[in-house]
């Protein structure tokens, strides 16, 4: 079913106030859960809490008082709404089990955005982005295996593939050089504003979990692997929020915030299977309606335009979760090697010039080592090679991508280098044919 948001009736706010018992509901079994489930209930937690920040942010620049009274009682539903999705996560769930959660988010979403995304120039920004979560995803499968015993598929359930993407320690960057060109506000499509802040909200909230949750192991290394992977989480706010146009009104992006959440939950709400979820999703997507009503009643009065000039008449889809294999391998073989320049533009590791500011960053930060390369070691000592889930071919070619997609002229000592890659699989392979023989 599709519909205009606008027109649609919600629960009025007077009557969104919830007891405890409302709030706070039973939580998801881990083992029973499909795996794209657990993705929307971690989009809506990035969702909601991206909502609650901008409300506090517009709250702060709003002199009328009348409408921050507004603000703050919406506000105050959305944090309850929170509420109510994260504490969906069981306790039982370990942080890095969450985490492999959090990175299939990143990977399936990225790619369903970018296939369904109108302005080439922020697709091309989508994937980009794509391949260094994809790395992230490989990089943290080693350690829930050696912490928790658990394999990716545990939690992916085979629908996100796990191999190396571009490497971790090649994605620090000058965050000045993250920014991209933003679209026109005048011009963009619904799709595109909805696109870029659904995933602003979720690479936000995982770097907020990367930042409250890594200090949660003993683990030396483990707990550096998540404090390089949280810098490379804050240069994609960074660079998706800088794909947004910064002339917008704070009344239009009030609208366009509450417009997607009506998006997301209506999505949810659409796709989900699971009962207990879905009617979350349902009561959700209700909520917003209202606050999309009070959001466009407030652009009307300040800025004298019809919403629909700004959301169009009719819905998107912003979080399909499928399997994105065969799409997400495509962007790993065409544009593992590429790179970021300044003023918003592209190119590849064999183009980049001398000077390129990269160089020194990385040099930098991982001239005592890189925790991610460590991992592939650890890995290595702990298992006999890295854990690798996908196809055959795929697999096979494991190390010709690391061969294209590393950058060689600033590694850290601690470097897994192809040949040496390799050579462990190698040797992993013989020892285990060698005891299939005896």
């Amino acid at each position: 079913m599709s519909f205009n948001p606008l027109k649609e009736k919600g629960i009025p706010l007077e009557k969104q106030l919830r007891n405890w018992h409302q709030v706070v509901k039973k939580p998801f079994n881990k083992n029973e859960v499909d795996c794209y489930s657990r993705t929307r209930q971690i989009l809506m937690n990035g969702i909601e809490v991206e909502a609650w920040n901008f409300k506090h942010a517009f709250s702060r620049f709003c002199p009328d008082l009348d409408d921050c009274k507004t603000i703050s009682r919406t506000r105050r539903i959305e944090d309850a709404q929170q509420t109510t999705v994260n504490w969906l996560t069981p306790s039982d769930q370990s942080v890095l089990e969450t985490t492999l959660g959090y990175e299939q988010v990143a990977v399936d979403l990225t790619a369903w955005l970018a296939q369904n995304e109108p302005d080439e120039y922020v697709k091309e920004t989508f994937d980009f982005g794509l391949l260094e979560d994809f790395d992230h995803l490989y990089r943290y499968s080693q350690w829930a295996y050696m912490m928790h015993g658990v394999k990716p598929n545990a939690i992916l359930q085979g629908q996100t593939d796990v191999v190396i993407g571009r490497p971790t320690q090649n994605h620090h960057n000058c965050n000045a050089m993250r920014l991209r060109k933003h679209y026109d506000k005048a011009t963009a499509a619904p799709q595109t504003k909805v696109n870029i802040l659904t995933l602003v909200a979720g690479e936000q909230q995982t770097h907020n979990y990367y930042a409250e949750h890594g200090m949660c192991y003993g683990n030396n290394v483990l707990r550096k692997t998540y404090a390089e992977i949280k810098d490379v989480e804050e240069e994609h706010v960074t660079m998706y929020e800088s794909l947004i146009d910064p002339t917008e009104s704070l009344y239009e992006k009030l609208l366009l915030h509450e417009f997607t959440e009506v998006c997301t939950y209506y999505n949810c709400y659409e796709d989900e299977e699971n009962e207990h979820l879905k009617k979350i999703w349902e009561l959700f997507l209700n909520f917003e309606l209202e606050h999309l009503r009070i959001a466009s009643d407030l652009f009307k009065k300040y800025e004298n335009r019809d919403p629909e000039e700004v959301i169009g008449d009719k819905i998107v889809l912003p979080c399909r979760f499928l399997s994105q294999k065969e799409y997400v391998t495509e962007v790993l073989y065409t544009q593992i090697d590429k790179r970021i320049l300044p003023e918003g533009k592209y190119t590849t590791i064999n183009e980049l010039p001398e000077d390129w500011v990269g160089y020194d960053i990385q040099a930098k930060q991982g001239e005592a080592g890189s925790p991610t390369e460590n991992t592939t070691r650890i890995i290595t000592l702990h298992k006999g090679r890295d854990i690798v889930k996908a196809d055959d071919k795929l697999k096979k070619d494991e190390v010709k991508l690391l061969e294209k997609g590393l950058e060689k002229r600033s590694m850290a000592p601690d470097t897994v280098m192809p040949d040496e890659l390799e050579e462990i699989i190698k040797l992993h392979d013989e020892t285990q044919k060698a005891r299939k023989n005896m």
